[in-house]
């Protein structure tokens, strides 16, 4: 009997360290369906569901609890897409695992999105509790807005020409 009362203590202390070792996994829904502070549940609430993070450009970045199984593309979509600055060819998925290595792998969906032809082969990755999925870019680069720029410098020159034409002709007569 003491014998059994020693071993279930020390099982149950073995084990109480994996019971708090799986933050990124939760059983059900939180109940949660907004999306304040960037936290996004799209959670299954008679499954388990995993926590993954979404930065970059993408629409909606944030914190998503969603189903165990889903892909990278299914959190893309969950996320509104890519944002026109996005850099498809460098998408990121950081996998970080407790007592080992973390690791990155890396994903291009450029032939994905804007090319007629796939080129490469695209892999759909399944996430994993605890992976943090980064789309990087960076503004582009639109003529337009250096056209508005020098176009209101234009105009204020032209403005400021027009009241000196203005000012002299008064004085002349």
């Amino acid at each position: 009997m003491k014998r059994t009362i020693i071993l279930t203590s020390i099982l149950t202390i073995f084990f109480f360290e994996f019971i708090y070792a799986q933050d990124d996994i939760q059983i059900g829904s939180t109940g949660r369906t907004n999306a304040t502070g960037a936290l996004y549940d799209y959670s299954n609430p008679s499954a388990v569901n995993i926590k993954v993070q979404l930065w970059g450009y993408v629409r909606f970045p944030g914190y998503y609890v969603v189903p165990v199984g889903t892909s990278l593309n299914e959190l893309m979509s969950l996320a509104g897409g890519p944002t026109e600055d996005a850099s498809l060819d460098d998408i990121r998925v950081v996998k970080i695992r407790e007592g080992s290595e973390t690791y990155m792998v890396k994903y291009d969906y450029n032939d994905f999105v804007w090319e007629a032809n796939i080129k490469t082969q695209i892999k759909y990755t399944r996430l994993d509790a605890g992976d943090i999925v980064v789309v990087p870019g960076e503004p582009r680069y639109f003529v337009r807005e250096d056209i508005a720029f020098y176009l209101g410098v234009l105009t204020a020159l032209a403005s400021i020409a027009a009241l000196i034409l203005s000012i002299i002709s008064i004085n002349n007569l």
